[in-house]
């Protein structure tokens, strides 16, 4: 059996394979970074936050851990689901598209770990850069955390090899079109799966285009989770601070 889907994240972010795959992703690293972005966006005590895009919750717990009052959102109903387990009073999850603006203000929106550039049409990127606006009240942020594509390009490793879980995940990667596409091929269950990852390769100059067509302002932008200064050589990631 064969699993491919046109909005690969709609089906591929809604598998167990998707979170068993990365299952080693660095909780620590999450939580320093959240630690060091909220500190410098000094954001009132019991503030709002919008984790947009939120997958499973790990960011949204740990916010909510640290004093603040999160809504996480994703496309994904299985990680609602499952993230819906930790919800209190000041955390809760929902099914969202984020293209749409959700009903309500923050004193932050989050979207993070290359959770963008997922869109096959090029409308629905500034459509989620607006929503963000949307949802920002008078003294909000925005933060975008992406890749740095010039550097994950420079060093793109094209083929490799995974296992987890007695699952072994042949990875492939390779740039096509202005994406960076990830090909997942793997057995388990005695079927065959195909899964692709698909990311617009957007530089910070791509992004300044988006925030001026929407009418945002770009205000800081920082090259790691420790926040410090943005190199496109060398920088792992691109996180830019907007209103």
């Amino acid at each position: 059996m064969t699993n491919k889907t046109t909005k690969w994240f709609a089906s591929w972010f809604d598998t167990r394979f998707y979170h068993i795959l990365y299952r080693d992703r660095d909780d620590t690293e999450a939580q320093v970074f959240m630690d060091n972005l909220t500190n410098y966006l000094n954001l009132p005590e019991h503030g709002t936050i919008l984790d947009l895009a939120c997958g499973k919750g790990r960011h949204s717990r740990y916010l909510n851990k640290i004093g603040y009052d999160v809504t996480g959102i994703d496309l994904s109903e299985n990680s609602i689901a499952f993230a819906k387990q930790f919800e209190n009073h000041r955390l809760k999850f929902e099914v969202h598209n984020m293209c749409e603006p959700y009903p309500k203000q923050f004193d932050a929106v989050f979207n993070l770990f290359t959770s963008f550039g997922y869109f096959d049409k090029d409308i629905d990127n500034l459509n989620t850069i607006k929503a963000i606006k949307a949802n920002l009240n008078d003294t909000g942020f925005g933060v975008i955390d992406f890749m740095n594509t010039e550097q994950v390009i420079e060093n793109l490793v094209p083929e490799d090899t995974k296992t987890v879980d007695g699952i072994t995940f042949n990875l492939k990667r390779f740039v096509k079109d202005g994406y960076i596409i990830k090909t997942i091929n793997f057995e388990a269950d005695g079927e065959v799966f195909n899964f692709e990852e698909r990311v617009k390769a957007f530089t910070l100059t791509d992004f300044e285009a988006l925030f001026e067509a929407a009418d945002v302002h770009l205000l800081d932008v920082f090259g790691d989770y420790k926040l410090r200064k943005f190199n496109a050589k060398t920088s792992e990631r691109l996180v830019m601070i907007f209103k």
